[in-house]
């Protein structure tokens, strides 16, 4: 990732799904949020757009069917109407797959929208509307340096070892089937902003970083670089997640199709959208539905609860083997930097490591409130750090704008 450059500016930041788009104006300096906000049910009969400014939220109706294009034209109007035009440098985008081809952010051109293009095929959902998000703020933001910013990035630096599958070599070299993980700009966030919680250089910290929200993903960090991380090819593979399954056994296809006439929709569907935390819970992929129904004795809640600390703890000791040396666990995202019931749950399990939990720390650090939430004792740390994704995009957006 980039440094930090050296003076203020301010970096419209849009995060294109298939059926939202999330964007921020930040201060690329200091993190200072300037407006940010939310257009969800795009395409759908009724979209709108939720936005915070000066402190206020605000609701804008959408006409229905509206979609990506449409929304940032209000986005555009919004932006011109509160006079915050004028300090944008640059637009940074959240592309979730860039392939091999990219290891680190770019300014778009042709190339570049050429190699999103052929990476959109291995994460279709996220690349075309990705690859849309970008055409529509080109044509809105004529003359703004446009830059990309790839979830796989950070991870490029894992070796054959750890991010080829064990089938025919051929379709790594043919069809570039590899792991490729995601979440990279978060994981790379947090672990540089412990590296200086901790007081230590970034490129002698080993660290096992847990970005735990709808979609969950560890990834382990060595001398400040990714040597592995549980998502794969799509960010199905792992732990398991919200709605996402994770890790199964890859013979349930055929046992799904010939036992149960499941097509490759419905598979897909249930592996996605139908398992998880809300598969198991039969209640919500919303974690604090479930802790509130495992407190009230619901056993399918706690059952839920025990599985996903049960394989996130699993996932942190394998990863002991790249790394040999802990520097410290880190928590994020809405999961990790909000539910002291499974950090501990997962520091319990992970005892042997030296990790312990200091219960009062533990309950401090909630609600966007870093912290070391281990004894004095221990000898390895575990760490909450709320990630800024948001930041780093703008900081990388507003350095490679300078350049130019």
């Amino acid at each position: 990732m980039s440094a930090q450059p050296s003076s203020p500016h301010h970096v419209l930041v849009l995060n294109c799904g298939s059926s939202s788009l999330k964007f921020a104006i930040l201060d690329a300096t200091s993190s200072e949020e300037i407006i940010s906000g939310l257009a969800e049910r795009l395409g759908s009969s009724s979209p709108s757009i939720k936005y915070k400014y000066l402190g206020k939220k605000y609701l804008l109706e959408l006409t229905a069917n509206q979609a990506h294009k449409e929304a940032i034209d209000t986005l555009v109007k919004l932006i011109n109407e509160q006079n915050l035009a004028s300090n944008l440098i640059a637009v940074g985008h959240r592309v979730v797959h860039g392939g091999e081809h990219f290891t680190k952010s770019m300014l778009i051109d042709d190339a570049v929208i050429k190699g999103i293009t052929q990476a959109a095929t291995l994460a279709p959902l996220h690349g075309h509307a990705n690859l849309l998000g970008i055409a529509s703020a080109q044509a809105a933001f004529k003359g703004l340096p446009q830059v990309a910013v790839f979830d796989t990035a950070f991870h490029q630096t894992m070796e054959k070892v750890a991010y080829l599958y064990a089938l025919p070599y051929k379709l790594y070299t043919d069809y570039s089937v590899r792991r490729y993980g995601f979440h990279g700009t978060s994981h790379y966030y947090v672990a540089s902003q412990t590296a200086e919680l901790l007081d230590q250089p970034i490129e002698q910290s080993n660290f096992i970083s847990a970005h735990l929200g709808n979609g969950c993903s560890v990834c382990a960090i060595k001398n400040g670089k990714s040597v592995d991380t549980s998502m794969g090819l799509t960010p199905l593979e792992g732990l398991m997640m919200g709605t996402r399954s994770g890790d199964i056994d890859p013979g349930l296809f055929n046992f799904l199709t010939t036992q149960l006439n499941y097509d490759a929709q419905q598979i897909d569907d249930l592996l996605n959208k139908q398992s998880g935390l809300l598969g198991i819970s039969e209640l919500s992929n919303d974690c604090r539905t479930i802790e509130e129904a495992a407190v009230a004795g619901n056993e399918k809640a706690i059952l839920a609860l025990e599985m996903f600390c049960y394989r996130l703890a699993k996932q942190v000791a394998a990863f002991m083997v790249p790394l040999q040396r802990l520097d410290a666990l880190i928590f994020t995202g809405g999961i990790g930097e909000n539910s002291d019931i499974i950090r501990d749950k997962v520091i319990t399990q992970l005892a042997y490591l030296g990790l312990d939990c200091d219960n009062g720390a533990n309950l401090a650090a909630r609600f966007g409130t870093q912290g070391v939430i281990s004894s004095q004792h221990a000898s390895t740390k575990a760490v909450v750090m709320p990630t800024n994704e948001e930041w780093v995009i703008a900081r990388d957006a507003a350095t490679i704008a300078q350049e130019l």
